[in-house]
C-alpha cells in the first residue's frame, strides 16, 4: 500500500524531504504558508537535480482537515514556530508527528499540545537554500549527519523501523539513536560554537582567515564535550569525543578548511546566516543547560 506523508512547513528542509520521497514513490502532501504557498501553487515544488530543474509529484496544501490521516507528518518548523504548529495539529488523526526541530525541550511538554504518543523526535540531515523559488539543497553525507530519530521511550517500535524503511527507499540516510535528547544535545554543543563563529567578524564568508575565531571555536568544541563528559552526560553519536580528545591546535588548524569547504557554505554558512536568531536562542539554551549541570555538580 503506498505510504501518505504529509510535509508539514515548505522551507528548506521540508521541500528537500518532500523532493525525495515523492520519488520513491510516496504519496506526498506539502502544508505552506504565506510567499512560500504562493510559490508552490504559482509553480509547483520546483528544485535543482544535477543542472536539471525538475517539478515534485506533491500535493500542495493551505490546511489540513481533522480526518486528513497520513502515515507520518514530517513536521520542519523553525524552533519558534513549533507550539504553534504542534497545537494545530492537536484534532488530526495521523498518528506520527516525525519533529525535525532542534531543540532541548522536554517531549512531554509537545505531547501536551498535540496527544500523547504521537511525537517522534528527528532531526534532518540537510542543507541548502530556496532561490527564486527553486530548491537548491542537499542531504548531509551519511559519515557526517544521517537523518536521525528514536521514540521517546528509545524502543525500538514498529512505526519506526517503517520510518528507517521509508527514508532508506527514497534515498535518505538515517539512523535510529537509543536516546534522541542526549543525542540533540550533543548536536547543539557541535553547531552552536561552530554558527558563533559567523557572528564574530565582519565578513562570515571569510571567518575561515580569523585564526583568532578558528581558535577560540576549537576550543569551545573541546570544552563543550568535555563538560558533557565531566557531567556524565553520554556523548552521542560517540565519534563526537573526538572534538574532546584532539588537540585543540590540530583542530583549529583544521577547522579553516571546513569553512571554506562546499560543505561548509551548504551545510554551515547558509542556514547560519538565515537562522541567526534562531542560532543565537540556540546558544543561551545549551549553555544554559550546561551551567544548570555545574550548579547540580558543586
Amino acid at each position: 500500500m503506498q505510504m501518505r506523508v504529509l510535509i508539514y512547513g515548505a522551507g528548506v528542509i521540508g521541500s528537500l524531504y518532500a523532493a525525495y520521497l515523492s520519488r520513491s514513490g510516496c504519496a506526498v502532501s506539502v502544508f505552506a504558508r504565506g510567499h512560500r504557498l504562493m510559490e508552490l501553487r504559482e509553480n509547483g515544488l520546483l528544485y535543482l537535480h544535477g543542472t536539471d530543474i525538475r517539478r515534485a509529484n506533491v500535493t500542495i496544501l493551505d490546511h489540513l482537515e481533522p480526518l486528513d490521516c497520513y502515515d507520518y507528518i514530517i513536521l520542519s518548523v523553525r524552533t519558534d514556530q513549533l507550539h504553534t504548529a504542534l497545537k494545530s495539529l492537536q484534532e488530526n488523526v495521523s498518528p506520527t508527528i516525525v519533529t525535525m526541530v532542534n531543540t532541548l525541550e522536554n517531549y512531554a511538554e509537545w505531547e501536551k499540545l498535540c496527544g500523547k504518543g504521537r511525537i517522534l523526535p528527528a532531526f534532518p540531515g540537510a542543507g541548502g537554500s530556496i532561490k527564486d523559488g527553486i530548491l537548491e539543497a542537499k542531504l548531509t553525507p551519511r559519515i557526517i549527519q544521517p537523518t536521525t530519530f528514536a521514540e521517546i521511550n528509545g524502543e525500538r517500535s514498529e512505526r519506526v523501523i517503517t520510518l528507517k524503511k521509508l527514508l532508506n527507499n527514497a534515498g535518505i540516510p538515517c539512523q535510529i539513536v537509543p536516546d534522541m535528547h542526549a543525542w540533540q544535545i550533543c548536536h547543539l554543543a557541535m553547531v552552536v560554537p561552530l554558527a558563533d563563529a559567523f557572528y564574530m567578524v565582519d565578513d562570515p564568508k571569510l571567518v575561515h582567515k580569523d585564526i583568532a575565531v578558528m581558535r577560540k571555536t576549537a576550543q569551545t568544541l573541546h570544552d563543550n564535550f568535555a563538560e558533557l563528559k565531566k557531567y556524565g552526560d553520554a556523548i552521542s553519536p560517540p565519534k563526537l569525543n573526538l572534538f574532546r580528545l584532539c588537540p585543540v591546535p590540530l583542530m583549529a588548524a583544521i577547522l579553516p578548511i571546513v569553512y571554506n569547504s562546499t560543505f561548509g557554505d551548504m551545510f554551515m554558512y547558509q542556514h547560519a546566516i538565515k537562522a541567526q536568531e534562531e542560532m543565537t536562542r540556540l546558544h543561551q539554551v545549551f549553555y544554559g543547560y550546561l551551567n544548570e549541570k555545574g550548579t547540580a555538580d558543586t
